[in-house]
């Protein structure tokens, strides 16, 4: 009996276990606000959190340094193009001078001098006179150097003393002569020597005279030479002082064909009329101009009427063609103004959006810092996006219109266009565009009111 009733008890321990450990649970969460489990997730998440910061500033760091490199890229760039501008501005005032130099070489080709040069022929006189010296001396005796008194002497001996002496040779008949010469008198040798002053004196004489003339005709050439040279240069002058003179007329400022020709005077109207009358009767344009002058002065006020008038129904017609091409002059000059000024938005508007670039970075860095002191929120996808606004309902139209007209265009001069077609744009044009940016508007915060009361229904069920 004992065995079988042992059991029972131990099954109400056990169940008197359980409800203390289920009243401690209950007080111990009563108690503490957050269980172990929850704290431990609320560390992960804060580490997780901590890690994103350091990646974010990770990232921030990277951004400015590659901002900082590109903009120093965009200083040397722009340098190397300056540079580059200069060296083509250099280059086409150097291709500019060139082709002056060049133009002017091109026109030196064109000087033909009109004279017959003396020089080549004084030059060819005097080759021809150096060549025929020895000619003239073989020729003419006068000009030979005469022999000496011992010379003319040998040439009377050497006959007999080579039939005294028929074996001996030139050598041995000149020792022989040389020797026979030594042993003659004073007397002897006296005739030979008066012979040699007389062919000398003449000699002298032939060398002198042809010397002067050699002189002479030096003078003669280099006289020659000069005045050629003086009427080359005159000549070469002259023809630079008509090439300049078409320069200047050809570098003259060309009438405008569109301008109108000024209109002809009542009196010239006669002349025309006259003149075809006039050259019938063969007279010459003196005796016409004279003639139509004495008639119109002869004419009365009646008579020159017809022409006065047709001369001013000529001088309205150029008035109003004048009008109409200085109204046309103005346009062209208003259209090329206009277009420079719209250059000159683009480029500006360009540069703000540069600027504006810049700006947006330096925001995304300041607001990557301020996100470190923030928690970060989970954004609900299912909660209205805030709609666009006029201005880019505008850009979205224009955009199209815009890549369609110029394809191959980049991001920023297309959005540089519809900024400055936008302020271009009429009020009526923006009120449509404002209106529908409204509508927009009413159906977004109609969203919204459902999206808030929906959320706050969850809340309060949950």
């Amino acid at each position: 009996m004992a065995t079988t009733a042992s059991p029972a008890p131990t099954k109400k321990s056990r169940n008197s276990r359980k409800a203390l450990k289920q009243k401690n649970e209950i007080v111990a969460t009563a108690e503490t606000p957050s269980s172990p489990v929850s704290a431990a997730k609320g560390k992960g998440k804060k580490s997780s959190f901590e890690k994103d910061l350091l990646e974010m500033q990770a990232m921030l760091e990277k951004m400015t340094i590659e901002k900082d490199k590109t903009e120093e890229l965009l200083k040397e760039k722009e340098e190397i193009l300056r540079k580059k501008e200069e060296e083509l501005v250099t280059r086409d005032a150097e291709q500019e001078r060139l082709k002056t130099e060049l133009k002017k070489l091109q026109k030196m080709k064109e000087f033909k001098p009109n004279m017959t040069f003396a020089c080549g022929q004084s030059l060819t006189q005097g080759e021809e006179e150096k060549m025929n010296k020895k000619k003239k001396k073989k020729d003419c005796p006068e000009t030979k150097r005469p022999s000496s008194s011992y010379i003319l002497w040998c040439k009377e001996q050497r006959d007999e003393i080579k039939k005294e002496n028929p074996e001996a040779d030139f050598k041995e008949t000149s020792n022989i002569l040389g020797a026979k010469w030594k042993s003659l008198s004073a007397e002897e040798k006296k005739p030979y020597e008066e012979r040699y002053k007389v062919e000398k004196e003449a000699y002298l004489q032939v060398v002198a005279k042809e010397k002067r003339e050699r002189e002479a005709m030096k003078l003669l050439d280099d006289e020659q030479k000069q005045k050629t040279a003086m009427d080359l240069l005159d000549q070469y002058l002259q023809f630079v002082q008509e090439g300049e003179q078409d320069i200047k007329k050809k570098s003259k400022k060309q009438k405008d064909p569109r301008k109108p020709k000024h209109p002809i005077s009542a009196f010239l109207v006669y002349a025309n009329q006259r003149r075809a009358e006039l050259r019938e009767e063969n007279k010459n344009v003196v005796e016409v101009a004279k003639m139509t002058g004495e008639e119109w002065k002869k004419l009365s006020d009646k008579q020159k009427a017809p022409f006065e008038e047709v001369a001013k129904k000529n001088k309205e017609t150029y008035l109003e063609a004048m009008e109409e091409y200085k109204r046309t002059k103005e346009e062209e000059a208003m259209s090329q103004k206009k277009e420079e000024e719209e250059l000159l938005k683009l480029h500006k508007q360009e540069a703000l959006q540069l600027l504006k670039k810049k700006e947006k970075t330096d925001n995304l860095i300041k607001k990557e810092k301020e996100t470190k002191k923030k928690k970060n929120e989970n954004v609900d996808p299912n909660k209205p996006k805030k709609p666009a606004s006029s201005f880019l309902l505008f850009s979205k139209d224009a955009r199209k219109t815009l890549t369609e007209e110029r394809p191959g265009t980049s991001n920023s001069t297309v959005t540089a266009l519809i900024s400055v077609k936008w302020k271009e744009l009429g009020e009526e044009e923006k009120q449509s565009y404002n209106n529908k940016a409204a509508k927009l508007m009413e159906a977004y915060k109609k969203e919204l009111e459902d999206y808030n009361k929906k959320s706050d229904e969850a809340t309060t069920s949950s």
